[in-house]
């Protein structure tokens, strides 16, 4: 495995987290014709493949790299910024590869944390697409859990700023996972096992191998504890949080030739969540039959399943690179309320259920036609069937909103929705001079469904290395943001009038696709063998912008649009490392605003929505200032020692989003000894405990209350075989 630095790519220092290897960066010629930094690992950090049993010896590793190389050409960044982190890089985080998919994502500048693990990057409400391998994976629904598991990448780059016509849909990042094979790998696994508070316990099996032309990386995990969703209140511990947690993946992968191969690729995820409960609440409303039932005893739960297949062709014919995929997302998100608590503390007990299947298929192809010119071109087209079940229990009210009676009545609100989308893009890829590369190109997006909407999308990206060391980037990107089919609330609001779950209004115009102008520059400079710093800014102008929202009592998100948006901010990094020590530290600033409700207006209430009409607010994930950083030091007898941090000025709450929450920090602690094949790990999570509110329970689209972590101790233990 090796870990990478884009120097040239975005104004980034490369995200470094905490750092294994002892390394001298080695300028090499990157695919997009710039400088790119390449790091060696140590000779013992390096895998090594078991032998070859077929009659033709094959050099696994340098195919691996190959297919490797010719996917990177495929997918060009010019003009973008590009963070990376690699596997070392996740064992290194104080929970290791235990470290869940959006934590280890916050290492990165720009990345801001919300409840229900969701993240904001540069200002957007999620808007982040996953690949893996390059191949898209479709959207699940919104829920809790996180579907992929920390311990499949091998090596993931967020791509931020003004992304190449590739990119598309969702834009806000883009999270490529490139995963762990057993071409790199040999024959091996580990089993992994971590143990702590909250009665945490979390097992992990893990197995690889290549025979011939054959490779495979199947991973398992299973985690249950007692913080499945943020803590409603201060407490230590929260009450009926328990979770179960079951994640597995795997690869199957086939070189026909030395630059050839299918691979067939996996991945399932079922998880169970209680939703916490904050004691102490005063009733509502009353139901026939109950006196007495205590916010503390209520029994909400949600289940969540989502699995993928994909099957994938890629390789090289004569000049030309390619990557055809076929797949299938299913995605569903089942909430049951507690009909009695509900009722009396909301007015409304709803059973939600929703489901999304999507089928897609995705063709990535290249072309050199100059030595110093290259064409990428593909297309990208996916058909998507959504189910939303909504029977609620609610009382019935008269004309000024009083319960007329104690008994509820049942409302039933089903609705079936189905959306496909078809995506084109051309680009090119000139390196001008050794010094200057540009990438321009088109990008065509049209759905059709519940919407219908298109736009031809321009996009623009060069970096100019001003000196060996010093360079600058910038870019323009015209982007189409369509709504999440499965997120589109198709609710009948005229059911619901007369009742305790009466919506605030009865304005429910149709949700938009966002369209957006965005331009980005910066500088990156390295200093020193050492030492990198970036410094990048961004700034972006929306028409019907999107938003999310929680605006029921179930744990789902729902879109909206703002009729404007406007967005910017600036970004620093700084990654530091020499011998043993490694450090960095990422700040980021951002401003990020919307005017004018343009869809789900119901949501809102009339004086809201008069205000927002006429004033700029912020949106209610809008964190002004963003820090994070860490540092290790690696001792040769094989301890490491580390801690890193995560900094905010706090979200947004109250009336239209006018309140600022508390400025919040979190210092976590680590330290791994290997014994050979067998690793000990002893961590702690928010080691000064501070108590902080990442929600209050105000805000616009908010629910409940929502806590960061209080302290954590854990032991990890690893044996690897």
């Amino acid at each position: 495995m090796q870990r990478r630095t884009l120097p040239l790519m975005a104004g980034s220092a490369a995200l470094a987290l905490v750092a294994a290897w002892t390394v001298t960066p080695i300028p090499v010629k990157a695919q997009d014709g710039q400088n790119e930094f390449q790091t060696s690992p140590n000779a013992q950090n390096t895998p090594t493949p078991a032998a070859d049993t077929a009659p033709v010896q094959l050099d696994t590793v340098t195919i691996s790299a190959q297919m490797e190389q010719e996917r990177n050409s495929i997918s060009p960044t010019t003009g973008s910024s590009a963070y990376i982190i690699q596997s070392q890089d996740i064992q290194d985080l104080p929970l290791g590869t235990a470290t869940p998919l959006n934590q280890v994502m916050l290492q990165a500048p720009g990345v801001v944390q919300d409840s229900f693990g969701q993240l904001h990057v540069r200002g957007d409400h999620a808007n982040l697409q996953y690949r893996i391998d390059g191949v898209i994976i479709p959207e699940s629904i919104t829920g809790f859990g996180q579907t992929l598991d920390s311990s499949i990448i091998g090596t993931t780059r967020l791509l931020t700023g003004a992304l190449p016509a590739q990119y598309g849909l969702r834009t806000a990042g883009i999270i490529d996972i490139t995963t762990l094979t057993g071409k790199e790998l040999g024959y091996g696994g580990s089993i992994g096992m971590t143990i702590g508070s909250f009665n945490t316990f979390e097992s992990t099996v893990t197995l690889y191998g290549q025979s011939g032309r054959w490779s495979y990386f199947v991973t398992g995990n299973y985690l249950g504890n007692e913080i499945g969703i943020e803590n409603p209140t201060p407490a230590e511990s929260a009450i009926h949080d328990q979770s179960w947690q079951r994640r597995g993946f795997g690869e199957l992968s086939y070189a026909f030739t030395d630059s050839n191969q299918i691979r067939f690729m996996s991945g399932a995820t079922d998880n169970q969540y209680q939703v916490p409960n904050n004691p102490g609440q005063t009733p509502a409303y009353s139901l026939s039959g109950v006196s007495n039932y205590p916010s503390a005893n209520l029994d909400e739960n949600q289940h969540e399943i989502t699995y993928f297949n994909v099957l994938t062709l890629q390789g090289k014919a004569e000049q030309t690179n390619y990557q055809l995929s076929i797949g299938q997302r299913y995605s569903e998100v089942d909430f049951n309320p507690d009909p009695i608590g509900d009722l009396i503390y909301n007015g409304v007990a709803s059973t939600v259920g929703r489901s999304n299947r999507t089928e897609m298929a995705q063709l990535d192809m290249s072309t050199r036609i100059e030595h110093n010119q290259t064409l990428s071109y593909g297309l990208y087209t996916d058909r998507q069937s959504v189910v939303q079940n909504n029977s609620s229990l609610t009382f019935p009210t008269d004309s000024d909103g009083n319960q007329t009676s104690d008994v509820p009545i049942t409302i039933v609100d089903n609705n079936n929705l189905s959306e496909s989308t078809l995506s084109g893009y051309v680009q090119d890829r000139w390196n001008v001079t050794d010094r200057l590369t540009i990438n321009g190109g088109l990008r065509y997006d049209l759905i059709n469904g519940y919407l219908n909407d298109n736009q031809l999308s321009p996009r623009l990206g060069m970096v100019y290395a001003l000196t060996d060391s010093l360079s600058f980037h910038s870019g323009y990107a015209r982007y189409f943001l369509p709504p999440s089919t499965e997120l589109i609330s198709a609710t009948d609001i005229a059911a619901f009038q007369g009742t305790t779950n009466a919506l605030p209004s009865n304005v429910n115009t149709q949700v938009k696709a966002q369209r957006t102008n965005y331009y980005d520059a910066g500088f990156q400079w390295e200093a020193n063998d050492a030492l990198t710093l970036g410094l990048d800014a961004y700034l972006s102008r929306s028409t019907n912008l999107l938003d999310e929202g929680q605006f029921g009592t179930a744990l789902i998100f729902s879109d909206f649009n703002y009729a404007e948006g406007r967005n910017d901010g600036i970004e620093f990094t700084a990654n530091y490392k020499s011998g043993p020590l490694h450090a960095y530290f990422n700040g980021a600033y951002g401003n990020a605003q919307g005017k004018d409700v343009a869809s789900g207006q119901y949501n809102f209430s009339s004086a809201e929505l008069a205000y927002i009409a006429n004033n700029w607010i912020a949106l209610d994930h809008e964190q002004k200032y963003t820090s994070s950083g860490g540092a290790s030091w690696r001792f040769p007898e094989g301890t490491t020692v580390g801690a890193d941090y995560l900094f905010g000025t706090g979200l947004r709450a109250g009336f239209a989003n006018t309140v600022n929450l508390p400025s919040y920090y979190q210092i976590n602690f680590s330290a791994m000894h290997s014994f050979g094949s067998f690793d000990v790990r002893a961590s702690v999570i928010n080691v000064l405990d501070q108590i902080y509110v990442l929600r209050d329970g105000t805000g616009i689209g908010v629910g409940a209350p929502q806590y960061g972590p209080r302290r954590g101790v854990y032991l990890g233990f690893t044996e690897h075989f």
